[in-house]
This record gives C-alpha cells, sequence and structure tokens, in this order.
C-alpha cells in the first residue's frame, strides 16, 4: 500500500467521493469551489492550479497550519507524556481548563469534547440533569451542530427535516420576540434556551439588546438556565473580549466554545460553566460524576493544541480583530451601497455577512440552474462566492438564507489584503448585475 503524502494527495480526492460523500464533492466541483489543496503558504491554501487563496470559513482564526501551534504539537509528541488517560484525569485538560476559566473571569467548570455538537449535547444534558425539567428552547433560524439534540434546536430546512422524530420538548420560538421568549417561560417546565449571540447560518443575524435584556432577566427568574453557544463567536472572533458574552447583562450559565479552541487543527470544543451548577447535576455520588463523557475528548494532544492556541489569543489581538473589523466593514459598506443587489453589511469583528437582494431575472435561480428543487433559494449568494474562488477568497452562505454569505478571515490578515477582499467582492457583485 503506498500511502506517502504524494500519493495521497494526488489520489484521495477521488477516494473521498467514491469511498466518503460524493454528494459533497459533486457540489464542490458543481460550485467551482476549490478543493483539490495541495499544500500551505503562510497560512493560506494553495490549491492544484496554483492559486493561493484566504479562507474566509472561520475555524483557521490563526492561519492554517501556525507555526507556534505545530511547535507545541510536535514538542508534545516527541515527549513520553501519555495522551490518553485511562482514569480521565487528564493533566493538560487540567491546565487547558484552568486558563480558559481564568481568561472567561466568571467560569470556574470546563467540560471538553471534540465538536460544537458535543458541547451542546454536555449544556442539554447539564440543563435536564439540573432542573429536571423536558422543555429546551432555541431560536428560529439557529444552528447548533448535527447531533440530535442540537439538530432538534435546528432552523427548518433541509439540514434537520430529513431526521425526524426529534429530541422531545425541543421547541423553537421566533428571533427576537420577547413576547413569545415570555409565554414560553410562563409554565416553569423550561430547562435551558439555547441561543446564539450571532446567528452564523441564520444570515448573520445579532440578538437585539433588548432582547437580551428580556433573555437575562426571564431565564434568571424562572430557574431556566441560559446557554450562550459561542462556536462561531467566542475566542476574539467578534473583536468583543475573550468571550463574546462577557458584556451581557448576566452571564450566561453556560457558554459554548469549538472552531478555533484547537488552534485550526485539533478537533476540540469546552463547555465553561460553574462548579456549582456541575456538582448539582452531577454530584449524587462518584458513579454519576461519568454520566456524560466523551472518550476521546479529554486527549492531551488537543489539550496542548488549544493551550498554545490560547498564547497567540492575546488582548492586543483581539482589539486588532475589533479594529481591523469595524475597518472592513466600513470600507464594504461605502464600496457596495451604490449596487443595486446590495442590502447590508452584518455582524462584528471577524465576523460578518454581506446580505443581497435576489434580482427577479429568471436567468440568475437554480431553476434556470437545472435544480427546480431549490427553486426556494436564493441563488445569489452562491454565484457570487463561486465568483470570488478565483479571485483567491473562500467565502460561504449561509445554511438557512442563501441570500447572505459570511466573511470569517483569520485574526492576523493585513489591512492591503482586506482592502483587494473589498474591491473584488464590489466588482464580482457589479458583474452579477451586468448579468441578470
Amino acid at each position: 500500500m503506498n500511502d506517502t503524502e504524494e500519493d495521497i494527495l494526488k489520489r484521495g480526492f477521488d477516494e473521498y467521493r467514491e469511498f466518503v460523500n460524493p454528494l459533497i464533492a459533486e457540489r464542490a466541483k458543481l460550485a467551482g469551489e476549490p478543493f483539490r489543496i495541495m499544500g500551505v503558504e503562510n497560512g493560506r491554501l494553495r490549491e492544484k492550479d496554483g492559486l493561493v487563496f484566504d479562507d474566509f470559513h472561520g475555524t483557521q482564526a490563526f492561519g492554517h497550519k501556525n507555526p507556534h501551534i505545530v511547535e507545541a504539537m510536535k514538542r508534545f509528541l516527541d515527549s513520553d507524556a501519555a495522551s490518553w488517560y485511562p482514569s480521565r484525569v487528564n493533566p493538560f485538560g487540567g491546565r487547558l481548563a484552568r486558563r480558559l476559566c481564568e481568561r472567561s473571569g466568571y467560569y470556574d467548570n470546563a467540560f471538553f469534547g471534540c465538536t460544537g455538537s458535543d458541547a451542546v449535547e454536555a449544556a442539554l444534558k447539564l440543563a435536564r440533569a439540573l432542573t429536571k425539567r423536558p422543555v429546551i428552547l432555541g431560536l428560529d433560524g439557529a444552528y447548533h451542530g448535527c447531533s440530535f439534540g442540537s439538530v432538534s434546536l435546528m432552523a427548518k430546512g433541509y439540514l434537520r427535516d430529513p431526521f425526524g422524530p426529534f429530541l422531545e420538548g425541543a421547541r423553537l420560538i421566533p428571533f427576537g420576540d420577547i413576547d413569545a421568549l415570555k409565554a414560553a417561560l410562563v409554565p416553569g417546565d423550561v430547562a435551558a434556551v439555547v441561543v446564539e449571540p450571532i446567528q452564523g447560518e441564520g444570515g448573520v443575524r445579532e440578538l437585539p439588546s433588548a432582547y437580551l435584556e428580556a433573555l437575562c432577566d426571564l431565564t434568571e427568574r424562572h430557574g431556566t438556565l441560559l446557554v450562550a453557544d459561542e462556536v462561531q463567536t467566542a475566542l476574539g472572533r467578534t473583536g468583543r473580549g475573550f468571550l463574546g458574552t462577557q458584556h451581557w447583562p448576566r452571564r450566561p450559565d453556560a457558554v459554548l466554545l469549538a472552531k478555533h479552541l484547537g488552534g485550526g487543527l485539533m478537533p476540540l470544543s469546552a463547555m465553561l460553566t460553574k462548579r456549582d451548577l456541575f456538582e448539582r447535576a452531577y454530584g449524587a455520588h462518584f458513579a454519576s460524576g461519568e454520566a456524560h463523557n466523551t472518550t476521546m475528548g479529554f486527549n492531551a494532544l488537543s489539550c496542548v493544541a488549544g493551550l498554545a492556541a490560547l498564547d497567540l489569543l492575546t488582548e492586543d489581538l483581539i482589539a486588532k480583530v475589533r479594529d481591523d473589523g469595524l475597518y472592513l466593514k466600513k470600507a464594504l459598506k461605502t464600496s457596495l451601497e451604490r449596487l443595486s443587489l446590495f442590502r447590508e453589511v452584518r455582524g462584528a469583528g471577524f465576523m460578518l455577512g454581506i446580505s443581497l437582494k435576489t434580482p427577479s431575472h429568471p436567468w440568475l435561480s437554480f431553476e434556470h440552474f437545472g435544480f427546480p428543487e431549490l427553486a426556494h433559494h436564493s441563488a445569489v449568494s452562491p454565484v457570487v462566492c463561486h465568483r470570488l474562488y478565483r479571485r483567491g477568497f473562500y467565502c460561504f452562505t449561509c445554511g438557512h438564507d442563501w441570500s447572505v454569505f459570511r466573511i470569517q478571515p483569520r485574526f492576523d490578515i493585513a489591512r492591503e489584503r482586506l482592502d483587494t477582499f473589498v474591491g473584488a467582492v464590489a466588482e464580482e457583485i457589479a458583474r452579477v448585475e451586468e448579468l441578470s
């Protein structure tokens, strides 16, 4: 068996199509995505044809294969330290938990998983175990992951509908509707409300300040856990601090982290909460302390990557994200407001979204492209993203709103590159206007 890197890069993409997911492979080909990635150059990706592009997907906040994180992992692998501890008492997990809690300025307990979905499941089980209540609330437009608990809180559509029946007690309430929130909490049977500070797949929609006030007050008043899914918004991504929720009227009872927590190299997620809540939920006896667990969620190599990522995530870097995010948002608005397809720029820091109007011309529709089953989706964002790929920028369309595409660059990206991006977006949207 020839398992050299050269052979894998030569044949592995086609093997993925054959043995893993032919539908994803076909979508990437049809969309013109630069998926045959042959290497990394200074944190950017190099495609087979030589195109080097910036990944705006959001998982690589420190750039692909950041040298500091790579070196930390190499040092660990060259040592004789164990990576997996059968007792689950992992010193590297202990150190990462301490640093996360200290950086949060509030939480004093951490649970580690591999994915954002793992963190969501940990929060749902914590809420049920603690409150003994049946109902879990989410907001319309939400995306919390792909496990059954998280899918049960998913907005209706192709990412959710095939998998019913869903978690008993899981319900969605309207986004930003204070009266609906009040009504849902009155019966006293709600264990938790799970929210994203800024909905990603929902179209980069930020929770209104008045709703946040009501959410924090009402959940506390009714004894309901407030869970903030910060998988996309935390760790400096919005430029609003280490956690995007640290300036809320009250701290959430649990906050969920993932994405670049593992430095872009290792799968790692976390649920941060208060030790008192954790012990009340799981402290009936020693055996119940392991009632919720993940086998590889506490592996040391992921924690080493997480510790190295925290080294890089300085307050100065977060301030840079805030300032560069404001710069980029203003530049996009100034450059795009003359275009008839442009609606608005949304979001904060380096979690931005460009909302576009859908032209009425029949050319710019999925029916025209031969996909009548997708006729209810806007084709404008996928088309613009397709055109940006060849300009060296990998943006992607929001899963629940195909008229919006997200912008989540690496944190150290230069302003000159942001300027190039703004120019490319303006030119490509203008070109789509001409074509339509």
